[in-house]
């Protein structure tokens, strides 16, 4: 039976990070290097600054779970969607700084959904799906390993209690193009509905950015970020994107004064 490119493609996608890693640095014929977990995402991923606290991005969290010497470059930005990620010139500085072995972490939705933003607007199933396809491409065209992130869901219930998904098709459109393109895939907007559900209305105020002044059901505070990040490290894991040793503690608790928001950047 003939291996088609693709079989070829899909084959490599399912080696570990650190398998990966190292079968790079042996065809190179010298150690590897530290690798990177590049993340391109919206502002439910992205670092915040002492001015939001305590709203915090999952990304923020992401590296309490890894080993030390897995470095995660946090490229996400508040605002921005698949396309004006892409259109501004973001995930071109992404891909010049991105190595073999590297990875690419891409979760995107929130603004794509905007309709009445032509900067942002994606439609599920054409332009979503293609402005994805950019970032999978340009990873596997500099030997790093692309993985897609459905968006983690926002906090809605209806009156009888029931958590609401809140993103349409994109998340379908996602999980179908990872599946077309050999690509692994993070399910983190099923697997965080299911944890709102778990921890009901009033228990998810615990976990979003509420405050006395703000009632924020997009964005999270400390644990919020925490818990968020623990369900993308295991979803790594289970995908076998990551080894086991690569992130040795997804169940440790992390303390929320682990949580830091530096000043704001000098114009």
């Amino acid at each position: 039976m003939s291996v088609t490119r693709r079989q070829v493609t899909a084959a490599a996608a399912a080696l570990p990070l650190s398998l990966a890693a190292t079968r790079t640095a042996h065809a190179e014929g010298h150690r590897p290097r530290p690798r990177t977990l590049h993340l391109a995402g919206d502002s439910t991923a992205a670092q915040k600054y002492a001015d939001a606290a305590p709203e915090t991005g999952w990304g923020t969290a992401l590296p309490f779970f890894l080993r030390a010497g897995l470095t995660v470059a946090n490229h996400a930005v508040n605002g921005r969607s698949a396309k004006s990620f892409v259109d501004e010139g973001r995930l071109a500085a992404v891909l010049a700084e991105i190595r073999p072995g590297d990875l690419l972490l891409v979760q995107f939705a929130h603004n794509d959904e905007k309709t009445e933003d032509p900067a942002r607007y994606t439609e599920p199933w054409t332009t979503y799906q293609q402005y994805l396809r950019r970032y999978v491409d340009g990873a596997r065209a500099r030997g790093a390993r692309p993985v897609l992130a459905t968006p983690v869901e926002r906090r809605r219930f209806d009156a009888a209690g029931t958590a609401l998904a809140s993103h349409g098709e994109y998340p379908a459109a996602m999980r179908a193009l990872a599946a077309g393109e050999g690509v692994a895939l993070l399910d983190v907007q099923a697997l965080s509905l299911a944890l709102w559900q778990r921890l009901g209305a009033e228990g998810t105020k615990t976990y979003f950015n509420w405050t006395a002044t703000e009632q924020d059901n997009t964005h999270f505070n400390p644990p919020g970020a925490i818990e968020v990040a623990r369900l993308v490290v295991r979803e790594l894991l289970r995908t076998r994107v990551l080894a086991p040793r690569d992130a040795p503690r997804p169940d440790a608790e992390i303390p929320v004064s682990w949580i830091h928001w530096p000043e704001p950047r000098t114009p």
